[in-house]
């Protein structure tokens, strides 16, 4: 420890100690134990205390009846902990007597202060910490502190019961530490004594009547195989899993979802071979005894596992496919409609059981189409995989929450009752929808998938956020739709549907809700940006009035729309699909281009988001060699770059700097990766002189526009500025010829006026700058140590221990009032 923060400790210590001193906050104390422990852990704990001894007696007053605060008494359990888990320390602490009466009976354990729960949690954490070595095995085993835990286990707050469970698991891993020969014997007598006491305790769990006392052992031991992987947890498990066997005979099943995390857990657990402990009987047992909704989850966590018979695997895709099987039966126009998912739906499980309730209905098929999501895109997903009786499932469920199904049986209308308008299914089966594109399907059932998502999309009752996720499940598709060998466009039927968008996406774009509107927007973009050059959708784009209206939405009154409007209206432009200034819409050409609107835009909205989309624009056309931008390019990145540098909003000035640097790698000869449609600017040969080279970007003012951003006052931008320059610098160093590495300019004014910018006076421009001066500053600028000071965090000067301890005196009125550091 410092010196000056040993002079500091001492009256630290006093103030804590004294109940009549306001108290620091919570953040302090944690932060003082948080520089315990990191001295602690580089040192002897004992030396500390021996050198400290206000440290002891701050401990020893917690002892003391008084009224206390129970954040106080907290940290000092807590503390205590941290030193005791050196064992030497911890022999030092016992011998007088401290560590049983903060932890024991006679401790807080027996008074008022034991009601609050934050000292409740301290004595845990103290416990957990201190609980490292064999001593302290004996010290839980002495002072009843095993038995206090099992109570905590039901505790009403549930931090600390959570806390309980882990210290359980943290005392029977350390306890079965100790040297033998071989694995723990199955003989009870041979376990050391806290793990006989804890195991003993899960076994009087277990066959207890009350489900809170099952949870909690379940808990435990959930916890236990998932952390700890020695050969004693198969003896264990072999030791208790008759116990948990014994769960699933009654009925109904006790604390389920418990359940399936433990045998999850322990068929995870490369420390057990299952198929010798009788685990995949249980998952099958459990399988066949759990309702489906608690099934569920075990089922998606079985057909997950790497290694598992195959009989089991299908028992349990099975349950994950009973909902929908019990959709697809429900609704089937014939007997065996529903496929391949028929054998799945048995006399046990019938539609009326598995879908009782509205509430019991839509939650089982929002949480089985997730489980399903979740298992499509990984390897050891079931093969084959029943791709088309999951799709006839999703568009199924669709139509039932439109209304649009036709189902023939009094169990199909109860069904379309329960499901229609239900905003969650519609969510859901939009996302499997969508999920199920990576697959291919029988063209009939193409055909229904996109008639449903066009219904959708049409429909006026389709609200906010499931008409978004039929615009993202609608794309997905569409982008896996097969194209027609030897052309360029899609399948007959996705045709149709991009000739026939227009019009619903039209009608979006009018909606009185502006989610409805921004919706249409983003949808717009990304079918402009993939099928832009598609002929039949150019024509049914150019056709409708999506391009005037996206223009009239520029000037939306919601700024996430016009955000999204600007970020159509670049894509549009790119394709060529705006409305040109000449145009019959516009006569006489009074309408602005793109270009002049999105610089509108930047220079005047009042809000950021459509700024900063602007800028996004802004820089792919550079990078796409946008046609308005290649006429006078130099042109197009002064004016951007000079509106960028006065926005407010850092954002846009650090895209204004990745601008900035798509600008340099064209000019200096190393474009990124153009449009291969777009015209191709022109381009610096690499054999011409740097500082030539460099006269574009000092004719738009690049420079002056990265040395303001130098020194901005947003780290971000400062660091992007940092990185632009140590770029160019690394392109001087393998580019200057002889004559420029020995030429020295004058830059005496231009350093003066970096140096005003950096101290915050940023008023006087450095006007017109020479490629040979820019090259001598850049040379002259320690820019590797302005990037390492930029990556430090904003409070490393006082980010001390010594800061911590006056801040926290000085709330106390120990200090001076100067003497305080704030951070």
């Amino acid at each position: 420890m410092d010196p000056e923060c040993s002079q500091l400790l001492p009256a630290l210590c006093a103030v804590l100690a004294d109940p009549r001193q306001p108290m620091a906050d919570d953040t302090c104390l944690e932060k003082l134990l948080d520089w315990f422990k990191t001295i602690t852990e580089a040192g002897s704990s004992l030396l500390l205390l021996q050198e400290n001894p206000c440290l002891v007696e701050l401990l020893c007053h917690m002892l003391k009846p008084q009224d206390l605060s129970s954040r106080v008494l907290s940290f000092s359990l807590r503390l205590t902990g941290v030193f005791a888990a050196q064992e030497d320390c911890f022999q030092y602490l016992q011998q007088g007597e401290l560590l049983p009466r903060l932890f024991g009976e006679a401790g807080p354990l027996g008074g008022a202060a034991w009601t609050a729960p934050t000292v409740r949690s301290g004595w845990i954490q103290g416990l957990r910490s201190l609980a490292r070595h064999p001593s302290a095995l004996h010290f839980l085993a002495d002072c009843g502190a095993v038995d206090t835990i099992f109570s905590l286990q039901g505790d009403s707050s549930l931090f600390v019961a959570s806390a309980a469970g882990q210290l359980l698991v943290h005392i029977l891993g350390l306890s079965m530490q100790g040297p033998a020969d071989g694995p723990p014997s199955l003989q009870a007598g041979d376990w050391p004594a806290c793990a006989k006491k804890i195991v003993g305790h899960i076994e009087e769990s277990l066959r207890s009547t009350a489900t809170p006392q099952i949870t909690q052992a379940l808990n435990v031991l959930t916890t236990t195989f998932g952390h700890c992987h020695d050969p004693w947890t198969r003896v264990l498990w072999v030791r208790l899993s008759p116990l948990v066997a014994g769960l699933l005979e009654k009925d109904p099943v006790p604390a389920a979802h418990s359940l399936v995390d433990l045998l999850l857990s322990v068929a995870r657990s490369p420390g057990l071979s299952s198929s010798s402990c009788g685990l995949w009987e249980t998952l099958a047992q459990t399988l066949s005894r759990l309702s489906p909704t608690q099934a569920g989850p075990l089922a998606l966590g079985i057909l997950k596992l790497q290694d598992c018979p195959q009989a089991l695997r299908a028992q349990a895709f099975a349950v994950l496919l009973q909902p929908l099987a019990c959709v697809l039966k429900a609704t089937a126009q014939a007997p065996g409609a529903s496929g391949v998912l028929d054998g799945t739906v048995g006399d046990f499980a019938t539609v009326d059981t598995l879908l009782p309730s509205k509430a019991a209905c839509v939650g089982l098929l929002c949480r089985t189409l997730a489980h399903l999501e979740l298992l499509l895109p990984l390897p050891q997903r079931p093969c084959p995989w029943p791709q088309a009786p999951l799709l006839g499932a999703a568009v199924t469920l669709l139509q039932l929450c439109q209304g649009s199904a036709s189902p023939t049986s009094d169990t199909g209308h109860h069904l379309c009752a329960l499901l229609l308008g239900c905003v969650r299914v519609q969510r859901a089966a939009l996302d499997f929808l969508g999920t199920l594109s990576q697959g291919t399907g029988p063209p009939e059932l193409v055909t229904e998938v996109f008639a449903v998502l066009l219904e959708y999309l049409r429909s006026p009752d389709s609200s906010p956020t499931v008409l978004k996720k039929a615009f993202q499940a609608t794309f997905r598709w569409l982008l896996s739709s097969p194209k027609t060998p030897g052309c360029w466009d899609l399948d007959p039927q996705a045709l149709l549907f991009l000739r026939g968008n227009p019009g619903p996406s039209q009608k979006r774009l009018c909606s009185p809700c502006w989610e409805v509107r921004d919706s249409g927007l983003e949808f717009l973009t990304q079918m402009t940006g993939r099928w832009g050059g598609q002929a039949g959708f150019r024509h049914a784009l150019l056709a409708s009035e999506v391009p005037k209206l996206t223009e009239q939405l520029l000037r939306d009154p919601e700024s996430y729309v016009r955000a999204s409007a600007v970020a159509a209206t670049g894509q549009l432009s790119s394709q060529g699909l705006c409305i040109s200034p000449a145009s019959p819409e516009h006569p006489g050409g009074q309408q602005k281009s793109p270009l002049s609107e999105l610089l509108h835009i930047l220079s005047t909205d009042s809000e950021g988001f459509p700024r900063r989309a602007a800028m996004h624009v802004f820089t792919q056309w550079l990078r796409d060699s946008h046609a308005d931008v290649v006429g006078d390019t130099e042109e197009f990145v002064a004016g951007v770059l000079q509106v960028a540098s006065q926005d407010l909003d850092w954002e846009v000035r650090a895209q204004g700097l990745e601008l900035a640097l798509v600008f340099l790698e064209q000019t200096l000869g190393q474009p990124g990766s153009p449009c291969p449609y777009a015209v191709t600017p022109p381009v610096v040969a690499p054999a011409c002189p740097l500082a030539q080279a460099l006269q574009p970007l000092c004719r738009v003012r690049l420079f002056e526009f990265a040395f303001r951003a130098l020194f901005d006052c947003d780290r971000p931008v400062a660091q992007k500025s940092c990185d632009l320059l140590l770029f160019l610098r690394a392109k001087m160093a393998s580019s200057s010829s002889p004559q420029e590495a020995r030429s020295s300019p004058d830059v005496a004014s231009v350093e003066a006026a970096l140096q005003r910018w950096q101290a915050g006076d940023q008023a006087q421009p450095l006007g017109d700058l020479e490629p040979e001066v820019v090259l001598a500053v850049l040379k002259s600028m320690d820019l590797e140590g302005l990037r390492g000071a930029l990556a430090e965090s904003s409070d490393h000067v006082e980010k001390s221990p010594q800061s911590l301890l006056q801040d926290m005196l000085a709330t106390v009125g120990i200090l001076g009032e100067n003497e305080a550091d704030c951070y």
